[in-house]
């Protein structure tokens, strides 16, 4: 989706509910203006008498050759190398690591995630996917979600993406807070990071180096939710480095870690209160 980086209020405002969990230049043209000494109005004197030239005569004496157009300017595009069966990277997540101190800690309402889901039913029935955006505030060294927006969007079974961005940012604006990163939904699939969804989550971490991904698989038998971010370096560095769009493989990173994995500073907190923002019905 993004942060597409998966927006302006009405009269009535969006639907919230709160829940527990030029420089001056006169100098420059009084100077020009004084450039005119009287000589301008004299009158023009006749120029003394020539010969007649055909147009084509005098242009072929004067021996001016029309310039050669400017050379095509190639686009060169960097050569895609195939990647080797042994070096695909893995789809599903890699095992979180344990790097204590490395990211502040980030606390996730408990009920949050039931209720994105029930706020994503109607699309979930129908098979589309549902997106919202994850913000909150800093205390003490630890961040905590405190917002839930729901953007407008454009969804299928396998994408979503949010619009109207600018509604976003006033929310977040008006309540000074920070994108944490973003949640969303696979109605039918298992839950994992697509090689869309990497990218998408690429444009918060670079931003935050905490931003999480939560994905919410209902059908999943195996796992309904799973908290994600890429590696870093390896994972960050191979999405920096891919220049291509839709579904399709990355490499492994050269250190061997997964692209993504497990968030090992997240914590579920059933004591963090928090604001659901519907901007589709603004």
């Amino acid at each position: 989706l993004v942060p597409a980086i998966l927006n302006q209020n009405d009269s009535h405002g969006p639907n919230t509910t709160s829940l527990d969990g030029l420089t001056n230049n006169n100098g420059d043209m009084q100077s020009v203006l004084s450039l005119d000494d009287g000589q301008w109005s004299l009158p023009v004197k006749e120029p003394a008498s020539v010969s007649p030239v055909s147009f084509e005569e005098e242009f072929s004496q004067l021996n001016i050759r029309q310039p050669n157009p400017p050379p095509v300017l190639a686009q060169v595009h960097p050569e895609r190398r195939p990647i080797s069966p042994s070096r695909v990277a893995d789809p599903r997540p890699g095992l979180a690591t344990c790097d204590t101190g490395r990211f502040q800690n980030l606390h996730v309402p408990v009920a949050l995630m039931e209720s994105f889901l029930r706020l994503a039913e109607a699309n979930t029935a129908k098979n589309l996917e549902t997106c919202g955006i994850l913000a909150g505030n800093l205390k003490k060294r630890t961040f905590y979600v405190t917002t839930l927006i729901i953007p407008k969007q454009e969804s299928t079974s396998d994408s979503c993406q949010a619009t109207n961005e600018e509604e976003i940012f006033e929310v977040q604006d008006k309540g000074s807070l920070f994108t944490l990163g973003w949640i969303h939904t696979h109605p039918t699939q298992t839950c994992f990071l697509s090689s869309i969804d990497l990218h998408n989550h690429y444009s918060y971490q670079v931003m935050l180096p905490e931003a999480i991904a939560i994905v919410m698989a209902p059908t999943d038998t195996t796992r309904k939710h799973g908290i994600f971010h890429l590696t870093d370096p390896g994972g960050m560095g191979v999405i920096h480095d891919c220049q291509e769009t839709g579904f399709h493989p990355h490499e492994e990173p050269l250190d061997g870690t997964s692209i993504y994995e497990h968030c090992s500073h997240v914590y579920m907190n059933p004591t963090v209160k928090f604001d659901m923002v519907d901007l589709r019905r603004v």
